[in-house]
């Protein structure tokens, strides 16, 4: 069960990769972050914040298919806290985002996220 959870939370983290990815090169998806204070292309300086995420998710992703053994790494103990507290954050700024688009979307993904976490922390 945790390697499925492992792989559904890392197929996730791929799409809000590539959103993020998105945001970065300049596409009109502002709307859809950042509580959708730039409904369309975010300003150069506003770009920093979803790299800074994109980079987060790619570190949880690894965290987590690591800890479910899908990935032959170590990752310290504290990653898995830092996962689900970066999962619990994700899932409350989700919830009180301003921008109705953006808590439609992003809500059940990191909601999804944040139950694929929980399952592989108790493995």
């Amino acid at each position: 069960m945790a390697r499925l959870a492992a792989l559904a939370y890392a197929a996730l983290a791929g799409v809000v990769i590539l959103f993020h990815a998105a945001v970065i090169a300049g596409l009109p998806l502002g709307r859809l972050t950042m509580g959708g204070r730039w409904p369309g292309v975010l300003p150069w300086p506003a770009r920093l914040l979803p790299l800074l995420s994109a980079l987060l998710m790619a570190a949880a992703a690894t965290t987590i298919l690591a800890r479910a053994q899908v990935l032959r790494l170590r990752t310290p103990r504290w990653a898995m806290h830092g996962v689900l507290a970066l999962g619990a954050l994700a899932v409350l700024a989700n919830a009180a985002t301003p921008s109705v688009p953006e808590r439609l979307l992003w809500l059940p993904v990191t909601l999804a996220m944040m139950i694929a976490a929980g399952v592989v922390s108790k493995a």
